[in-house]
Formats: structure tokens, C-alpha cells, sequence
């Protein structure tokens, strides 16, 4: 588990955390203090791969198309 602060993760770097994390959880080898801080680390990286799919989402709804289905350009998604 890195020290990295969730906000600053790619998605990709959250979604690997996120994994090791439940691994850790599932297997029931860690003391009770350190399940709770993984617990709440695994939560915050949860809401963070969340975020980013969202942005990821909302990025590509923006592609705006023409009547063949190219791609003609991007327009303004609001909020980014």
C-alpha cells in the first residue's frame, strides 16, 4: 500500500490500491486496527475510481458525432 494521497491517484494506481486492499480484507490476516485503516484507505480509493470513471463518462458523451458516426470534435462538458 503506498503512501500516495488518494486525491493525486490515477485511476489506474486507485484501482490496483483498491484491489491489494480487499485482498488484504478477504483473507482476514491482518490485526483489527490495521482492517479499519485498510477498511477506510479501500473506502477513499472506492469513491476515487468512482470520480474518475465519471469524468471518463462524461468525456466521452462530449465526442459529438455527424450523421456517418465520425467524430467531429468535442463539445463543452459542463463542470470540467
Amino acid at each position: 500500500m503506498t503512501e500516495t494521497p488518494v486525491a493525486e491517484m490515477s485511476f489506474e494506481d486507485a484501482m490496483k490500491e483498491l484491489e491489494e486492499v480487499v485482498g488484504k480484507l478477504e483473507r482476514g490476516d491482518v490485526a483489527l486496527e490495521d482492517s479499519i485503516k485498510l477498511y477506510e484507505r479501500g473506502a477513499k480509493l472506492k469513491k476515487r475510481c468512482e470520480a474518475k470513471l465519471k469524468e471518463a463518462e462524461e468525456k466521452v458523451a462530449a465526442i459529438t458525432l455527424d450523421g456517418d458516426g465520425t467524430p467531429t470534435g468535442t463539445r463543452p462538458v459542463e463542470g470540467l
